[in-house]
């Protein structure tokens, strides 16, 4: 294989398809990159089995081929390039990478061990405009877990009824869900989607006003953006109905001005950010919310005007928590709606009412 191309678009396309490269693995072709050059181009393609990731630039090839090379260590060497002219050229056992008037070698493997990258995955599909593709994936990702005790909640759920879209994520201590509209989709469908390959889709999708089609198949899911394709698994089973977990009705109504509210929940959490909860405190009296918390370190209170409506009460919970919640709502004024010191309580915008989410408290020896 030899090929030359320009080390700007070399760099972009080797910074895009680099997070699919596994980090932890005992099969090393997982931790490369794969080059092939054919036609006047170059494709990379990076995947961990999970995830895919292939992007491809134009270049000049001289001689046709594949080969795979180190995937971290090809990245962090070519986005210092990112100003010359490069040409890749391989025997089989090494890469020569030769730039402006001087020449580096990497070690390869062959691409014969690398996984093959389906992208025939079109049985249905569904179209959305990209700010909003965007919009869901932000407002709802942070919410999904982390671990792995329960797979299916490190994704985020997609249902689409006619024209409608709900994407629902929850971790066990809170939950995120959007409402939307498709433009358009070959029928109803619901999915769920790793979190990790959401994140990866809204920064590959371009910042336009234009729209993003998702393809679905096979328990795969595939989007394509200027040259780039993803490709990842979908979890499989039964997501938790997130109608047996929202309250229908609320005791105590809290309407308060988000930028208030979150100014005082920061300076607050600030001082219990190494404590394991991160626990603030909010008692709902009169006209005000009086934010608190108490740590080794001091102690803060601090009252924001609210109006409110039902009984007065006092509750704990995760700041951090919060402060997600309210940085992901838009409006001016936001809604918090509570039963108990010990149920979970819902956050949302005054007005619009297409972002709900739900926290659950934190139980003190006070409550």
């Amino acid at each position: 294989m030899k090929a030359v191309c320009e080390g700007i678009d070399l760099s972009d396309a080797v910074l895009k398809v680099v997070k699919a490269c596994a980090s932890k693995t005992t099969v090393p072709v997982l931790e490369c990159i794969k080059i092939s050059a054919e036609n006047d181009n170059l494709t990379l393609t990076a995947t961990d089995n999970e995830i895919s990731i292939c992007k491809t630039i134009k270049a000049d090839v001289f001689e046709e081929g594949e080969v795979c090379v180190p995937g971290k260590y090809f990245a962090d060497f070519i986005k210092k390039l990112e100003g010359v002219q490069i040409t890749l050229s391989t025997d089989g056992k090494k890469m020569d990478i030769i730039y402006a008037d001087s020449q580096t070698d990497m070690q390869v493997l062959s691409a014969d061990e690398f996984p093959r990258m389906d992208t025939n995955i079109n049985e249905s599909s569904f179209k959305l405009k990209t700010s909003d593709l965007k919009k869901f994936i932000n407002s709802t990702s942070f919410c999904c877990a982390t671990d792995d005790s329960r797979p299916i909640l490190k994704g985020c759920q997609f249902v689409i009824t006619g024209e409608d879209i709900c994407v629902t994520s929850l971790d066990g201590f809170r939950l995120a869900t959007v409402k939307g509209k498709v433009l358009s989709s070959t029928g109803d469908l619901e999915i769920v989607c790793p979190a990790r390959t959401l994140n990866e889709i809204e920064k590959m999708i371009p910042e336009s006003e234009g729209e993003t089609e998702i393809f679905v198949q096979r328990g795969m899911i595939l989007v394509a953006s200027d040259n780039t394709v993803l490709t990842s698994r979908l979890y499989s089973g039964d997501f938790i109905k997130k109608e047996n977990i929202i309250p229908k009705d609320f005791i105590t109504v809290v309407t308060v001005n988000k930028d208030l509210l979150k100014a005082s929940i920061e300076r607050a959490a600030i001082l219990v950010r190494n404590d394991k909860n991160s626990l603030i405190i909010f008692d709902i009296n009169g006209e005000k919310i009086d934010v608190s918390s108490n740590s080794e370190i001091g102690s803060v209170q601090e009252p924001v005007k609210a109006n409110i409506q039902g009984k007065d009460i006092r509750i704990a919970m995760n700041s951090k928590f919060i402060i997600d919640a309210v940085n992901a709502l838009s409006e001016e004024e936001i809604v918090l709606s509570f039963n108990n010191q010990i149920q979970p309580f819902t956050c949302e915008n005054a007005n619009d009412k297409d972002n709900l989410y739900l926290i659950l408290p934190v139980r003190t020896a006070s409550n």
